[in-house]
């Protein structure tokens, strides 16, 4: 089963970040994979990969002359891709060398009891698409006042999400894998979502693709917390002000996304589930650990989650109104 793993730079800036991401997924242990790395709209971070990746074989580069965003990107570099399968990786992402190996045994060695009997085509087989876990690198170091609960919004797997594997709605977009036929039958990432040609300020194009993935097979990603990615956490990334503003345009992209479902609730669910969670789980078990052993870092930690946590609400409440107006 051939792997080709996508990964997707724009800038200079990150160049020896994307490096080490190819590497990372040249020096996999899975050794039946090649890399497409879709370079947009930058001639100059073009030339400099051919002379750094040129000579490898497993290794293509390809220029997108105009550029389009993320999704779009990742989208030209799936229609080049020829695996059988079409793994995701950020350009700021480090891959473990088993990822690929652990991502692969999901699609060849599901056990039967596994097996889901949902729409999914006679000749195609379970799981559809599989994702992992993805793990901070901290780059300037760790905040201590940052909550694990708001991990996602820095793109790492956070507390709350499954932590054995199964089915998930998705995983993040950097960890994550489809059946090629199945991410072509799905007719790719909706470039409508962010980029040059869509809403800017709308983020999640994986959820969204997988809302689809859910509604039209009645499946979701399969996750293995096995198959894991680091993901460098750059000193902006850990700033407080740039975390609730980036927790304000996940709240709206939520709103977001169950628009742009089949139905209001399509691509929530799981939010619900979470937004639960800290009410009734982690709120609580903070508030009974700050009572029993009180620490700068612990309240710190609540205040900053019950912060982001209203960051979120106000931005699903403007996107509501922004929604219903346009």
């Amino acid at each position: 089963m051939h792997v080709s793993v996508v990964i997707c730079s724009h800038t200079s800036d990150r160049y020896e970040s994307l490096i080490a991401a190819i590497e990372s997924v040249v020096s996999q242990t899975y050794d039946d994979r090649s890399v497409v790395v879709v370079v947009d709209g930058n001639p100059q971070l073009k030339s400099q990969l051919d002379g750094a990746v040129g000579t490898n074989d497993d290794v293509f580069v390809h220029l997108q002359e105009e550029n389009k965003g993320l999704l779009a990107s990742r989208n030209t570099g799936a229609s080049i891709a020829d695996g059988d399968i079409v793994a995701f990786l950020d350009d700021d992402a480090v891959a473990h060398a088993d990822w690929l190996a652990e991502l692969v045994a999901c699609y060849t060695d599901m056990p039967t009891e596994q097996q889901t009997t949902h729409r999914i085509p006679a000749d195609w087989e379970y799981p559809l698409a599989v994702g992992g876990r993805m793990c901070p690198r901290w780059v300037a170091g760790k905040p201590e006042w940052l909550p694990a609960e708001f991990y996602w919004l820095i793109g790492v797997t956070h507390r709350g999400f499954p932590e054995g594997p199964g089915e998930v709605r998705n995983t993040p977009g950097s960890n994550l894998s489809f059946r090629r036929p199945v991410f072509e039958a799905l007719g790719g990432f909706n470039t409508q979502i962010g980029g040059r040609s869509g809403d800017k300020q709308l983020q999640g194009g994986e959820t969204e693709l997988c809302v689809r993935l859910r509604n039209e097979f009645h499946t979701g990603v399969y996750y293995t917390p096995d198959a894991r990615v680091d993901h460098r956490i750059f000193a902006y990334r850990t700033r407080p002000w740039w975390l609730i503003k980036r927790a304000f345009w996940q709240g709206y992209s939520k709103r977001g996304m169950a628009v742009l479902g089949p139905d209001d609730r399509s691509g929530t669910a799981e939010e619900g589930a979470f937004l639960k969670q800290l009410c009734t789980r982690f709120v609580p078990s903070r508030l009974r650990t700050l009572a029993s052993s009180p620490s700068v870092d612990a309240f710190a930690q609540l205040c900053m989650l019950c912060l982001l946590t209203i960051a979120v609400g106000s931005g699903y409440a403007y996107g509501v109104f922004a929604w219903r107006s346009s």
